[in-house]
């Protein structure tokens, strides 16, 4: 059995260096607030409101460090509370994604795409597809245990050096799945 631990990502934001700036101003650093299981990546304790044209999510957080790119991160129900129809993708499949409006302590931002559905996907090395016998990129299913267990298909296995061996779903895949606390799926090639 090949197991593998689950998290739940809650909604969030990657942000660019000038779309930070604009949020919470020139001479602002980002502020680490704990770090998560993908180093270097780190959850701060800037936060952000998105806007679209049905409302509004406050208290939105900003995960660190600075990317290239803003990335606006949801869950199909984020989406539908902001009016918005993001395209189930990859971390940084940007192109022809969603607009949103990003609101900080010091300004506002108008993003014309950038708000996703992120895939859910299992963070594994070279090293993991070796020993589990999977390939980068690929799809395979994981069976989720308990009274509303449930088989998610379509999980990509996402490559890099520094991953440590984790599948990442959303808020909306867990409320299904009835997630509470820690749990080890079970991955099903």
């Amino acid at each position: 059995m090949i197991s593998v631990v689950v998290e739940v990502s809650n909604r969030h934001v990657h942000l660019s260096q000038p779309e930070f700036q604009a949020l919470f101003g020139p001479d602002v650093s980002l502020h680490q607030l704990r770090l998560i299981s993908q180093t270097p990546q780190f959850a701060a304790v800037e936060t952000i409101t998105l806007q679209g044209p049905k409302g509004t999510i406050e208290n939105v957080r900003v995960v660190g460090p600075l990317r290239s790119d803003t990335q606006v991160e949801l869950a199909l129900n984020d989406a539908r509370c902001l009016g918005i129809n993001p395209p189930l993708r990859n971390s940084g499949e940007l192109s022809g994604s969603a607009g949103v409006t990003l609101i900080g302590p010091r300004g506002t931002v108008v993003l014309h795409q950038g708000a996703i559905i992120q895939r859910r996907h299992i963070h594994a090395t070279a090293d993991d597809c070796q020993r589990y016998g999977l390939q980068p990129d690929s799809m395979v299913r994981v069976r989720l245990p308990g009274d509303r267990g449930l088989i998610f298909d379509k999980v990509l296995i996402k490559t890099h050096p520094s991953y440590t061996w984790r599948l990442h779903i959303d808020t909306d895949e867990a409320k299904a799945a009835g997630i509470v606390g820690n749990v080890v799926g079970e991955v099903l090639i």
